[in-house]
């Protein structure tokens, strides 16, 4: 049936706005620094830019120190660069060999501050699921106007289009409270 096919793309599109969160949730800074602050820095790599990872071996070596130390020593003062740039709230220390990330402890301002991004990053994902509702529905409507569903049908493909969306937009939410209550939690 048509309609089965309908619901299983919309939930795969779904499925992969709530993946894409999970995704930004981990480059916001919590109590704990994890290397993920940094997946979004690109370095010059013979003119081409590329993610800090595939160029240095990147460590949390403590819950306030991220140790980077690139693969070639010559990319040390790009990586240094490519840090100043993103403004990720710290200064690089660089030692010749490695280049050293001191996060100062989390202040409840910072904390705050973290849990509205988590929450604009929600509202984001939801905007996704709205639009994939939308073009769920336009489907649906679309075998109705085209004679291959009944009115019935498609009343009942929008109602179940409209239940897929509640239980997505739900687990939006229990992420975003979660990852709040994860960030505010001192």
């Amino acid at each position: 049936m048509e309609l089965s096919k309908v619901y299983t793309e919309q939930k795969e599109h779904m499925e992969k706005s709530i993946a894409s969160l999970k995704r930004d949730f981990s480059t916001i800074r919590s109590g704990k620094v994890t290397i993920t602050v940094l997946d979004n820095i690109h370095v010059d790599y013979y003119g081409t830019p590329t993610a800090l990872t595939q160029v240095a071996t990147v460590l949390a070596t403590d819950a306030t120190t991220i140790t980077i130390t690139p693969w070639e020593k010559k990319l040390i003062k790009e990586i240094e660069k490519a840090i100043m740039n993103a403004r990720i709230g710290v200064n690089p220390n660089n030692d010749g060999e490695s280049i050293k990330l001191f996060f100062p402890a989390m202040t409840s301002e910072q904390r705050k501050e973290s849990a509205k991004q988590a929450k604009i990053m929600g509202d984001k994902a939801k905007i996704a699921i709205r639009n994939v509702r939308k073009d769920s529905n336009d489907r649906v409507k679309k075998l109705e106007k085209d004679k291959l569903i009944t009115e019935d049908q498609s009343k009942k493909g929008q109602d179940e289009v409209q239940k897929i969306t509640d239980e997505t937009v739900k687990k939006v939410d229990d992420l975003v409270n979660a990852k709040e209550a994860e960030l505010l939690k001192i």
